[in-house]
């Protein structure tokens, strides 16, 4: 009697979680047996302490710690200023990617700077600069009040203004209203780059173990494909409405950053520099409401829909003055900027769609001299109008 091919044969499910069952096997083998302890035993530990956040109040300093390296990091000392001084801290010896709250009660100086250096048992030096003391602010409900207005003049106001163009935009002629369309284009791309480079910059602040650099690029190419996929799914890419939203939730995404530099000066007590941030950006910001009328200008949406866009494109600047002044923490700014890339990526894509359907439409080049113009200065007010807080 003989057995059939087919009764012989796996089950599906145990030929795909097969080669799984025995990778973890494997690895769990090799942890155990630790056949890189010959390497390792003589080699020194490598050691790495990344600073979060440090607060200055009436006590001295609190340093929020993470061991971002892949080693245990033991604190046996603290320096500040070139002299040894006592600390506190709940457990000295940090695992890898552990956090930890260093407590220096030290009489430091209003607007001079500081330098605290924490030595390990091991002699590896960490210094943590404070360019001009001032105690942090507190967490309080006129505090909160202060940030937000920052962030409503930065966010909210000039939105509001570049939204009062929607009656101008209704009586334009059509070309015209491809040439504001491509100048949303210009605007956009700009404001892609420069979310981009911002969140760069600030993934140099990120713990190496997170990788922030590649993480910006990955964060932004997944939420550039999610949101295409959800328009499709939900079939929305026609919907001008649809499209000003994305691009008031690019925007706003993208202010958020602009709401976390500011937040950030004035916590650390650079008023001049933090008052001309914000005259900077709501001049800067005045032609994102432009960006957000331009698709809705042959249609006629209910007011409430323009309250929702302004708050929308500019509230989360008011986020991100309270993130910036109370809680600043690097990984999540680099998550929410290269989220608002790919957002604002994602509405270059439609609004693009937009004027080449239109073009095919009446049969003319998507590419006129009329609509590169609009696209060129489209780039040039942002680029020009980003010398005001560059």
């Amino acid at each position: 009697m003989t057995v059939s091919t087919e009764t012989r044969k796996l089950p599906t499910w145990v030929a795909g979680i097969l080669p799984v069952i025995l990778l973890i096997v494997l690895v769990l083998l090799f942890l155990n047996t630790d056949p890189l302890s010959v390497f390792t035993d003589s080699a020194p530990p490598v050691e790495e302490l990344t600073l979060q956040r440090m607060i200055l109040d009436d006590e001295g300093f609190e340093l929020h710690i993470i061991n971002s390296g892949p080693d245990p990091v033991t604190i046996a000392q603290v320096l500040v200023d070139d002299a040894y001084w006592r600390f506190d801290i709940e457990d000295t010896e940090l695992e890898r990617l552990e956090s930890g709250v260093l407590r220096v009660p030290y009489p430091w100086v209003e607007g001079e700077a500081h330098e605290i250096v924490v030595i390990t048992n091991s002699g590896a030096t960490f210094p943590f600069e404070v360019e001009v003391a001032v105690a942090t602010p507190e967490t309080d409900a006129t505090q909160f009040r202060n940030y937000a207005l920052l962030g409503f003049f930065i966010g909210i106001v000039p939105v509001v203004l570049g939204l009062m163009w929607y009656p101008f935009l209704r009586t334009i002629d059509r070309r015209w209203l491809n040439f504001a369309l491509a100048l949303t284009v210009g605007l956009l791309v700009f404001l892609a780059v420069d979310t981009i480079l911002e969140a760069l910059e600030i993934a140099a602040e990120v713990p190496g173990t997170f990788q922030g650099e590649p993480l910006v690029f990955l964060l932004t190419i997944v939420t550039l494909l999610a949101i295409l996929a959800v328009g499709d799914a939900f079939n929305a890419g026609d919907s001008r409405l649809f499209l000003a939203y994305m691009i008031a939730l690019g925007i706003g995404l993208h202010n958020l950053g602009e709401g976390l530099a500011v937040g950030a000066a004035f916590a650390l007590g650079q008023i001049s520099l933090g008052s001309f941030l914000v005259v900077g950006f709501t001049l800067h910001n005045i032609t994102e409401g432009i960006g957000i009328a331009a698709p809705v200008a042959s249609q006629r949406p209910r007011l409430y829909h323009f309250v929702l866009l302004a708050l929308l494109a500019g509230g989360p600047a008011i986020l991100g003055t309270w993130i910036g002044g109370f809680a600043f923490n690097p990984l999540w700014a680099v998550v929410f900027l290269s989220i608002g890339a790919g957002a604002i990526l994602q509405v270059v894509y439609e609004v693009s769609r937009l004027i080449l359907r239109d073009s095919q439409r009446r049969d003319v080049e998507p590419v006129s001299v009329l609509n590169l113009s609009g696209f060129v200065l489209g780039i040039a007010i942002m680029y020009f109008t980003a010398f005001l807080v560059a």
